[in-house]
């Protein structure tokens, strides 16, 4: 008998993928099929294949993120009419949120789940990522109760996965010969505090440092202001393995909103944070991440946020306008900032922030420069520094021949965009 094949689609974050990658493998398990090469994520294109099972692992964090999820359920529910899918299944975050009221919107999806539960014991053979590269979710859930966040009601509180087990996936990871590991979770600075040991990140990453020897790449993904110490900062700087980038979401800089926020941080502290990375790190890259249109947000405290980041100069930044998610105690905060408004400070933000990239892009012309090789588009290859996180920030054009997908290549930058750069 023919094994039956699933496709799946995965939207959301990193952490979700993770999540995706979990969930395949235990269909696998199940004796499914799944090709990497095969699998379809659903992009309006009329070349989907037919599948007997199809997942889509919802991301609900958001209104755009909520409004994709619901768009790919729909697009899902006409395949299945279509007869190109025969069972579909959603779960995910949206799930978490909104059981009921998506189960009563489409009777057509065979079966509802929420968010995964953690900590996976089994480690995921199968990937959906590429091979030179993986993730690894070391806690899930969150402890610093963000006024806007919805995360403490998808994913509870923190919950972290002990260290034996990180090091044991890592180390699995390391002899299937990953190039670059990053480290994931909602605040992964806060890892351990849950736990009744004497463990922090910083002790963590030491025993993956010890226990692998084929990852050149680890990468920190989401550094909470609050909880990024000295240790960590003086690792990054001295470990040639730690990739000299650091993600650090501020969401804001004017201390009233920052309170309102539940940011744990002042601007004073941010600020000096800022200024001992860059002292302590050679060359390091910081990426943030900044909020337009906090309710009861005025203008003038929102120029004060835009004075700040021409000042800072941050090398990578993503700016989002504020979602008023129910069950959040912004929701209620007056006055809400008007959506047009909203608007016109994220694109004041982004603005601002396309002259800062394409500034700070200019400083690496004439160096040389590790790069990763990810894709070829005709006769050109694709690649990042270890300045830019995967499908996050920018690539570098390599005008080369013969290089390898997975290997690491030196490349002398000749020019520059305003978030790409071009070597060779």
């Amino acid at each position: 008998m023919a094994k039956k094949n699933l496709s799946i689609v995965s939207l959301g974050c990193f952490r979700n993928t993770y999540d995706s990658e979990t969930v395949l493998n235990r269909f696998l398990e199940e004796g499914y099929s799944f090709s990497p090469r095969e699998n379809i994520f659903l992009t309006g294109k009329d070349n989907f294949k037919s599948c007997d099972t199809l997942l889509i692992n919802t991301c609900g964090f958001i209104d755009r993120a909520k409004e994709e999820s619901i768009a790919f359920i729909r697009q899902a529910v006409q395949l299945k009419k279509e007869g190109k899918v025969k069972s579909l299944f959603v779960f995910g975050c949206l799930v978490e949120r909104y059981h009921d009221k998506l189960k009563e919107s489409f009777p057509e999806v065979d079966k509802w789940w929420g968010a995964e539960n953690f900590p996976q014991k089994k480690i995921r053979h199968r990937k959906i990522m590429p091979a030179h590269l993986d993730f690894i979710k070391i806690c899930e859930g969150c402890l610093n109760k963000c006024t806007y966040c919805t995360i403490p009601k998808i994913k509870g509180d923190l919950r972290s996965k002990s260290k034996e087990q990180i090091v044991s996936e890592v180390k699995f990871l390391d002899k299937k010969g990953i190039k670059e590991l990053n480290i994931i979770g909602q605040d992964i600075t806060s890892w351990a505090k849950d736990l009744k040991t004497k463990d922090d990140l910083f002790s963590l990453l030491s025993a993956i440092l010890k226990a692998t020897k084929n990852i050149r790449w680890i990468r920190l993904l989401y550094a909470h202001p609050r909880h990024l110490d000295d240790k960590l900062i003086d690792l990054v700087a001295h470990e040639e393995r730690m990739c000299k980038y650091i993600d650090l979401p501020i969401q804001h800089i004017n201390d009233r909103i920052l309170k309102l926020m539940n940011r744990g941080v002042t601007k004073k502290q941010t600020t000096g944070l800022i200024k001992k990375i860059r002292k302590n790190i050679k060359g390091c890259v910081i990426r943030t991440s900044v909020m337009a249109g906090f309710p009861t947000e005025t203008n003038a405290e929102f120029k004060e946020l835009l004075g700040f980041l021409g000042e800072t100069k941050f090398e990578r930044l993503g700016a989002f306008t504020y979602s008023r998610e129910e069950n959040t105690p912004a929701f209620s905060f007056e006055p809400q900032v008007h959506n047009k408004v909203k608007m016109s400070r994220f694109k004041e933000i982004m603005s601002l922030q396309q002259a800062i990239s394409r500034e700070v892009n200019r400083r690496f012309l004439d160096k040389q420069l590790d790069v990763l090789i990810e894709e070829k588009d005709n006769e050109v290859f694709i690649g990042r520094t270890q300045f830019d996180a995967y499908e996050v920030d920018g690539v570098v054009f390599l005008k080369k021949k013969n290089l390898k997908i997975g290997q690491f290549y030196k490349a002398k930058i000749i020019d520059n965009y305003d978030y790409d750069l071009v070597g060779i």
